[in-house]
């Protein structure tokens, strides 16, 4: 099989009974990647993840790993290895001791084990010392390293993730994020990642796909995800957005409510076409009588939210649509709740959908 991939999914399909949790799926994922999928409960992601390390057969397709078929292999003797949300950790046993388990399986010899687990711990910022710590004894962060260097320790070509920070505190998350990031890069490993986190996916990855009822909307960079969602699902599953039904016309748009400058033509519409203008809440400014905007909406100002560094705003227009807006808390608008408003944002910073 000709592909430069390092993995590939080729028509994957898996069915349970009558349903089909993934319809058809292509995939390609590059050697040394992070690559996160996606999407909400239900979408697919942890029944895609279970056939790639082979805790579940596929129904129809196939899956290759430089150009060679595994669908058929055993996931004992594959080269890739899981982190799963609840770590599986053995609590009866030191820190060393899980490292070393999967070497021990493979009847690596006892100073190689124990070598091995020295050199992982070295990697994952965790004390010599604790090769000889119960389990029970380490924290939540500690614990999560701990399965980490496991999963590390018979070198495997691609490491994959089912939510292993979703029971962890914001803090600790956070933190955990960055070093995983950091591990990627260090090891040069291909990850793997499922989420239902946006934020993590943002963070930490090459590439994100985004998934909704086991087929794939979009995959891309996270800017152009975020920048240029291909669908209305993605645009809304990627955070906060606003969306305009728009109507194609003499080279420009009209939607209801929404004033359009001389200067914001466009001709991806034709006369006629229907679609959604996105901007995201960050574009869209308050103006006044000397504002000169491509786009404005006039609207009353409903609720303030402080959000951290950030002040969210929300407007309700004439037509009852709900605007979203944000600045930087140094930004903070001086506008009153209940107060009308005029809301502008410039051509530039939109993107058009050609759906409604």
């Amino acid at each position: 099989m000709a592909s430069n991939a390092l993995l590939r999914l080729q028509g994957v399909v898996k069915t349970f009974g009558t349903f089909t949790a993934l319809h058809g799926v292509d995939l390609d994922i590059n050697e040394g990647e992070f690559f996160t999928i996606v999407g909400p409960s239900g979408s697919g992601k942890s029944t895609m993840i279970r056939l790639l390390v082979g805790m579940d057969e596929i129904t129809d397709g196939a899956i290759w790993l430089r150009g060679e078929r595994i669908d058929e292999t055993p996931a004992n003797l594959r080269p890739t290895c899981m982190v799963f949300q609840s770590l599986a950790l053995f609590p009866h046993m030191s820190v060393g001791q899980n490292i070393e388990f999967p070497l021990k399986l493979r009847n690596v010899a006892p100073a190689a084990r124990k070598a091995r687990a020295l050199e992982l711990l070295d990697l994952l910022h965790l004390p010599r010392n604790y090769y000889d710590k119960r389990i029970s004894q380490c924290s939540g962060g500690e614990r999560q390293r701990v399965a980490l260097a496991r999963a590390l320790a018979f070198d495997p070509e691609i490491l994959f993730f089912d939510e292993p920070l979703s029971a962890l505190d914001y803090r600790l998350r956070k933190t955990l994020e960055k070093e995983l990031k950091d591990l990627h890069h260090r090891t040069g490993k291909t990850f793997v990642y499922i989420t239902h986190s946006l934020e993590e996916a943002m963070v930490m990855s090459d590439r994100i796909a985004i998934m909704k009822a086991g087929r794939f909307e979009q995959i891309a960079v996270a800017d152009d995800i975020y920048s240029r969602p291909v669908s209305r699902f993605v645009a809304e599953f990627m955070g906060e957005v606003n969306l305009f039904e728009v109507t194609g016309g003499a080279g420009t748009l009209t939607g209801a409510g929404l004033s359009v400058g001389p200067e914001a033509r466009q001709t991806e519409l034709a006369d006629g076409e229907e679609g959604l203008l996105m901007v995201r809440p960050e574009y869209v400014q308050f103006g006044d009588a000397d504002s000169h905007f491509d786009y404005a909406i006039s609207g009353r100002l409903l609720e303030e939210y402080a959000l951290g560094s950030r002040i969210q705003y929300e407007v309700e227009t004439t037509d009852g649509q709900i605007i979203t807006v944000e600045k930087l808390r140094e930004d903070r608008a001086s506008v009153r709740l209940g107060s009308d408003v005029t809301l502008g944002f410039d051509a530039a910073n939109t993107h058009l959908i050609a759906e409604r």
